[in-house]
């Protein structure tokens, strides 16, 4: 059985050297290692648990994502991948000895398939900004967090997130199409596919709510629904005369 990441007997780390190779990766701009630096990174929405990672690195293309992944791989130094970090179950709670990968720089709306009811968009992207850039094709996208304003489609899909909307139009795993992932030794996966429904294993659903264990999300394929029509209520009331009384 696997171990939890924290309990697993990594090698020593040596902390500059991994700096000094993350930095042939990275600018120094992308990359976070001083204390204060790192405190932002502490903890997701589950505050009561925080823990500073060894380095933060920003990635802001695949290429970076799959280098980073690789040389982790190389050394034996676990990486945790970090979205808006609005989660409540620690699913982006950093390793001590590890590296946090923030996926904050991935948040383009890639493409917009109005006639297909889809949309192409990086994992950093906003729930609810989804809606908002689809919303003039009369389409929005059904997953609502309580968060959505604030957390990103990669959390999302990490989570398998809901919402009140669940309940008619399922969870995430129930509105996603296809992904796009790293895997730690650096290979680009695609899963799914460009129809309803794809061929073999359900390898979608199962990367679904895996919370980072299986591979880093960066680039997420959604459905969109038509908007609901409105409905007006019309109720019509009758208003009886009153009687008329004569004093005299």
């Amino acid at each position: 059985m696997n171990q939890p990441l924290e309990q697993r007997e990594f090698p020593p780390i040596d902390r500059e050297r991994l700096i000094e190779r993350l930095g042939t990766i990275l600018p120094a701009a992308s990359l976070l290692h001083a204390a204060e630096d790192l405190r932002p990174y502490e903890c997701d929405g589950l505050s009561a648990y925080r823990k500073l990672p060894l380095v933060v690195a920003l990635p802001d293309s695949v290429a970076q994502v799959q280098a980073i992944l690789r040389l982790c791989h190389e050394l034996e130094v676990p990486v945790v991948a970090r979205g808006a970090g609005t989660g409540l179950s620690g699913g982006a709670l950093p390793h001590s000895n590890g590296v946090l990968l923030s996926l904050a720089r991935f948040n383009r709306i890639l493409e917009i398939d109005a006639r297909r009811r889809v949309a192409r968009v990086q994992p950093g992207v906003r729930n609810l900004a989804i809606s908002e850039a689809v919303a003039a094709h009369g389409l929005y996208y059904a997953p609502d967090p309580s968060s959505q304003i604030a957390c990103s489609i990669g959390g999302n899909v990490a989570e398998n997130s809901g919402g009140v909307h669940c309940l008619k139009y399922g969870l995430t795993v129930h509105n996603i199409q296809q992904l796009t992932m790293v895997g730690i030794d650096g290979e680009l996966l695609t899963l799914g596919g460009s129809g309803l429904d794809a061929p073999g294993y359900d390898l979608l659903a199962l990367m679904t709510g895996s919370e980072g264990m299986l591979g880093v999300i960066v680039e997420v394929t959604v459905k969109l629904l038509p908007q609901p029509q409105p409905e007006t209520a019309l109720g019509l009331l009758t208003v009886k005369p009153a009687p008329m009384s004569v004093s005299t």
